[in-house]
């Protein structure tokens, strides 16, 4: 009973919080500072997509999402690595805590966008792979770059790691229709539904590109 009393004493609770707020303090603080990277990547996206509408009269980017990765997702990737999840293991090993999805109409803009991204001087690339030149083996299109981009804090700056993903609307539908495929369990006929999200796949890029040719042949014709 004595147990039992020490353990409901108010005192003893306040200790137990105070010393779980003080171990969270450094995570939290670390998914304050990848909310700050997606802020710095979506001003510098959405300032690409005005100066395009006032120059060009045309807007490539179609909508930007953002997320920071939820800490039960952080520690189960950590766990499939077989790395402890220690703040410094986290932020040294995981490159897409931060993510921003931007969604073009075109691949053509996909490639220009992601281009001048690139070429900034605050912006440096420490990964670029091409899933639309060389999709994956089941469809999977989109283009994914994992930057790093400085955030200014009261201590300097520090430089963030993020995962941005360029896909046009018809990849970014296919993708989603993909991901509900991946995480139902229990589908019956699940390869040949697989099959047909191949053959999906290559019917959306062949749209995409025809797409894209006659939005050029427009502006061409409209000179």
């Amino acid at each position: 009973m004595a147990e039992t009393n020490e353990l409901m004493n108010p005192g003893s609770i306040g200790n137990i919080t105070a010393e779980l707020l003080e171990n969270a303090k450094p995570f939290l603080e670390l998914m304050m500072q990848n909310e700050c990277a997606l802020r710095e990547l979506e001003t510098k996206l959405n300032v690409l997509n005005d100066e395009f509408s006032t120059i060009y009269n045309y807007n490539p980017i179609e909508s930007i999402k953002t997320r920071v990765k939820d800490p039960m997702s952080i520690v189960e990737k950590m766990n499939r690595k077989g790395v402890p999840a220690t703040v410094e293991n986290i932020e040294k090993t995981l490159n897409d805590i931060a993510g921003v999805r931007v969604i073009c109409s075109f691949p053509e803009d996909i490639y220009a966008i992601a281009d001048i991204l690139s070429t900034q001087d605050d912006i440096t690339i420490i990964s670029r792979k091409d899933y639309i030149a060389n999709p994956k083996p089941n469809g999977y299109r989109s283009l994914h770059l994992i930057v790093g981009i400085p955030i200014f804090l009261s201590t300097g700056k520090k430089i963030m790691k993020a995962e941005v993903q360029f896909r046009t609307i018809a990849m970014d539908f296919w993708a989603s229709l993909d991901h509900k495929l991946k995480y139902k369990h229990n589908i019956n006929n699940a390869e040949e539904i697989s099959a047909q999200l191949r053959e999906c796949a290559e019917a959306i890029n062949d749209i995409d590109y025809r797409m894209q040719e006659i939005r050029n042949r427009i502006e061409r014709e409209s000179r």
